[in-house]
């Protein structure tokens, strides 16, 4: 076996991929009314992968660095954030 089949990354990063930056920009929203949530979990993500590969744990590191790099999230983040700013509407972040 190899990494692939270990890890199974292909049904873990889109779940995460969706799952954190919406309950963080939802969180945020409610709260605050801040339209950050999306682009602040990612670069959250950003900072953990660094400490990861800094620190060299085991966490991370079985998943190609293309797949896991926050840098494919950002555009899909900001996105989110700009449609939230422009709408200031919940209703209309899952079209």
């Amino acid at each position: 076996t190899d990494w692939k089949d270990r890890r199974l990354w292909v049904t873990v990063v889109p779940i995460v991929a969706i799952t954190f930056p919406a309950a963080a920009q939802a969180w945020l929203w409610w709260k605050f009314r801040l339209p950050l949530g999306a682009v602040l979990s990612v670069m959250a993500l950003l900072l953990g992968e660094w400490i990861n590969r800094y620190f060299n744990f085991w966490g991370w590191t079985y998943f190609p660095v293309n797949f896991v790099f926050p840098s494919q999230l950002i555009p899909g983040a900001l996105l989110l954030d700009i449609i939230l700013m422009l709408s200031g509407s919940m209703t209309l972040m899952p079209l």
